[in-house]
């Protein structure tokens, strides 16, 4: 009788990249911080008493009873950006904006914060008793439009810093998309400061916030996807 010795070749060993894994965490923040934000406020413009979305922005949240919602809508998301900041820190060295695109967002991540702590004043009727009238402008209503202002700028020029980076190596696809978004998202803001409360400028800087953190998400999953996770 022969007696088969079955010989098996051991694998390598995979070992985990401590630092490649720390990105992708880092960006998995940047994905989903968009559709959280988008999300909270949304369901709370559609069922909070008062509120009209052809009227009011999304800020005035921060207002009445249920405020804390909008207010930890904006600690959240500043908390998740600003990580979502680091990881593209790491994600886009090296290469053109690998040093401005992560200082861009990460300022709107700090802008987000300002935005929680400085709240919208009321007015238009909302929250609900509240005068039908624009209102008093208060100092934190100020600082929140300061907050806001920077914050959009620096995610703005952020589209385009990333779109120059894609279009150095011929991604034109992404760096079309980016510097569309920016440019959308920019019109958007500048329609609202300029639209007088009309409700075009209101839906349409509602819409500009949607793409801009659509392309926040879609850019940290695209970069998610790019990092190696391990290796052998």
């Amino acid at each position: 009788m022969t007696q088969q010795t079955m010989i098996t070749t051991p694998q390598a060993p995979v070992t985990c990249d401590p630092r490649a894994a720390a990105t992708r965490s880092l960006l998995g923040y940047g994905v989903i911080a968009g559709p959280v934000y988008v999300t909270v406020a949304l369901v709370q413009a559609l069922t909070r008493d008062g509120f009209d979305l052809t009227r009011h922005v999304w800020s005035m949240l921060a207002n009445g009873d249920l405020g804390w919602i909008q207010i930890g809508n904006f600690a959240i998301a500043a908390l998740a950006t600003l990580a979502c900041a680091a990881g593209l820190r790491r994600a886009l060295i090296p290469g053109y904006g690998a040093a401005w695109a992560p200082r861009l967002v990460g300022v709107y991540g700090v802008s987000l914060a300002g935005a929680g702590i400085f709240r919208a004043d009321p007015g238009l009727g909302f929250p609900a008793g509240t005068p039908d009238g624009p209102g008093a402008v208060s100092w934190h209503g100020m600082l929140h439009f300061a907050c806001g202002a920077v914050g959009f700028l620096c995610l703005v020029a952020a589209c385009f810093v990333v779109g120059r980076r894609f279009a150095a190596v011929g991604r034109t696809g992404w760096a079309g998309y980016s510097w569309a978004t920016g440019a959308l998202f920019l019109t958007s803001f500048v329609g609202v400061a300029a639209g007088g409360g009309a409700p075009w400028a209101n839906l349409g800087l509602t819409a500009g916030i949607v793409l801009a953190w659509s392309w926040l998400s879609a850019l940290s999953l695209h970069l998610y996807r790019s990092t190696v996770p391990a290796r052998s």
